[in-house]
């Protein structure tokens, strides 16, 4: 594979890349590329962490990089999941979190060998110097910076939080200094502790990290969200960056998450309920799906109709089963039912993985930790 071949894998379907230059110069330098994505150890895998994320790990692989899947158990214990311990994040690290990440690779065709996977805590515990990274970083970044790169835990912190929120960021940048990644990848509500990572490797003498970031693909039910925050259409790109996020798929709202061990009734279910009004494309969640899920990679996709209706469309590029929507020549029930029936399909290897009996009870173990009571 050619410097370029390598250098467009990656990049395809990124919302940013900081810098192009950058990752242009490292891959011609030939030095060995080391790929990292973190994850919160804080409940069931969604389709935005499972489908979303590893198909881009997946081609990050095939362009030879060493990918390092990082279990952050310890950001899970600040940030409060599942019971509050760091027992339990570190035991659902293990046990649940690495075999789902596991799960998902194999839904979007790849081979769970080939990752590699880091738990925070173990780290931490076999290189103490870990905690003088965490402290240059954070001598290197003022108090309001650090702030601002708290929306990565869902909120930003304020006088009312506690102090260890503030420490979220600087390890995570840490993270990245400890493992001597070179692509640091995220979504892009990580935009912000990315930017303390370079930031502070330019000040602090470490190497600086490139920062990619995916699209995050959106929760089912935004439109009251949208309401609540007066959407309209004559938003600016920063504005409509910020609502994304703000709409994009959380497993803290089970209802507007797909897991990717849903049953195929739950799949139909949320599918069917999700906001997906006719006509209307800017910010519909099953469109997002649909481009960001199903034409991720060049596809043939086909709406199966009744033939009183027209009979079935199919459709070789996302941009025209977008314009058909949006002149209401495609109907929304028709959608839903195809992406419902295209997403059962894809998560089927997940739900067979988890037929295995220690993974089951794992499961079974993630989802009393994060029922609503």
């Amino acid at each position: 594979m050619t410097s370029e071949e390598k250098f467009n894998l990656i990049t395809r379907n990124l919302e940013e890349v900081l810098t192009p230059e950058e990752l242009k110069a490292l891959i011609e330098s030939g030095k060995p590329l080391i790929h990292y994505i973190g994850f919160e150890i804080s409940g069931k895998v969604h389709l935005g962490q499972g489908i979303a994320v590893m198909q881009k790990v997946k081609e990050i692989h095939e362009s030879g990089a060493k990918t390092i899947i990082w279990l952050a158990d310890w950001h899970g214990w600040i940030n409060n999941k599942l019971d509050g311990t760091l027992e339990t994040a570190q035991k659902m690290a293990r046990e649940f979190f690495s075999e789902a990440m596991k799960a998902a690779y194999i839904c979007v065709g790849g081979n769970p060998d080939d990752l590699v996977f880091m738990q925070g805590s173990e780290i931490y515990s076999e290189h103490p110097e870990f905690w003088a990274k965490t402290i240059k970083v954070a001598k290197g970044t003022t108090i309001s910076r650090m702030m601002r790169s708290t929306d990565i835990m869902g909120r930003v912190a304020g006088e009312s939080s506690n102090t260890a929120t503030l420490f979220y960021p600087a390890m995570q940048a840490a993270d990245i200094f400890q493992l001597g990644v070179n692509i640091a990848h995220a979504g892009t509500d990580q935009r912000n502790v990315h930017i303390v990572a370079r930031d502070a490797a330019k000040d602090l003498g470490f190497e600086k990290p490139i920062a990619i970031h995916h699209h995050l693909i959106m929760g089912l039910k935004p439109l009251g969200e949208k309401n609540d925050q007066n959407f309209n259409k004559s938003l600016s790109y920063e504005e409509k960056a910020d609502l994304i996020t703000a709409l994009k798929m959380s497993k803290s709202k089970p209802d507007t998450a797909l897991f990717i061990t849903d049953s195929p009734e739950e799949i139909q279910r949320k599918v069917n309920n999700a906001y997906c009004p006719e006509g209307e494309v800017e910010f519909n969640p099953i469109l997002d799906w649909t481009k960001y899920l199903i034409f991720y990679n060049p596809t043939t996709f086909t709406v199966k109709r009744d033939e009183k209706w027209g009979g079935d469309l199919t459709y070789t590029s996302y941009e025209d089963l977008e314009r058909d929507y949006a002149e209401k020549k495609l109907h929304p029930q028709d959608l839903k039912t195809t992406v419902a029936e295209w997403l059962i399909e894809k998560l089927e290897p997940a739900r067979i993985y988890f037929e295995d009996p220690q993974r089951k009870a794992a499961l079974e173990e993630i989802e009393r930790l994060t029922v609503k009571s």
